[in-house]
């Protein structure tokens, strides 16, 4: 099943099953992006759990090969999981919007909701360009620093993978597990 049908019928996960299913999205976008492969639709419905509730990163439909120093302009994925500057039409590296997304998703993954939604398009566009999301009172200090890294409107401001894989939230319990690519 996907992990949007998992929250639908659960509701939010606990911090310690959102860091353990966390922890494998960013490992296997990590791997993708090492492959200079941006997937430019992580969203909850792409994410796939298998029998054993391993991840799996479906719909490589809008993926694109991306190299260092070539932009890419197009609008890809779903609004509501979008970078800011994709609904600005700039041009972009495309791990930077891969990121942004993942940001998304761990708010999701917690909260059971959405950080940036509206009534319409213009609604949510104006949301994400201003950036602002409410903190749920549950979510742990640790988590919500977290999400600061991500979800940073400036996208040569936003964590990269390989600092996001360090950061304190993403080893809780996982000390002696360093987060690596996914292979």
């Amino acid at each position: 099943g996907e992990v949007f049908d998992y929250l639908v019928s659960h509701g939010r996960m606990k911090e310690k099953e959102a860091r353990a299913k966390f922890r494998q999205i960013v490992s296997a976008v990590h791997y993708c992006h090492q492959k200079n492969i941006v997937h430019r639709d992580l969203k909850a419905e792409n994410l796939l759990l298998d029998a054993d509730a391993n991840i799996k990163i479906a719909d490589f439909g809008f993926s694109n090969e991306f190299t260092l120093g070539s932009k890419l302009d197009t609008f890809c994925g779903s609004p509501p999981y979008a970078a800011p500057e994709l609904f600005q039409g700039k041009k972009y590296d495309g791990p930077e919007v891969d990121v942004w997304s993942l940001g998304v998703i761990l708010y999701t993954l917690v909260s059971g909701s959405l950080p940036f939604d509206g009534q319409n398009l213009k609604e949510l566009r104006e949301r994400v360009l201003r950036g602002k999301y409410r903190i749920p009172f549950y979510m742990s200090t640790d988590c919500e620093n977290l999400l600061k890294k991500f979800l940073i409107l400036n996208p040569s401001k936003r964590g990269t993978l390989e600092q996001i894989m360090k950061d304190r939230w993403m080893n809780v319990g996982h000390e002696d597990d360093e987060l690596k690519p996914y292979v």
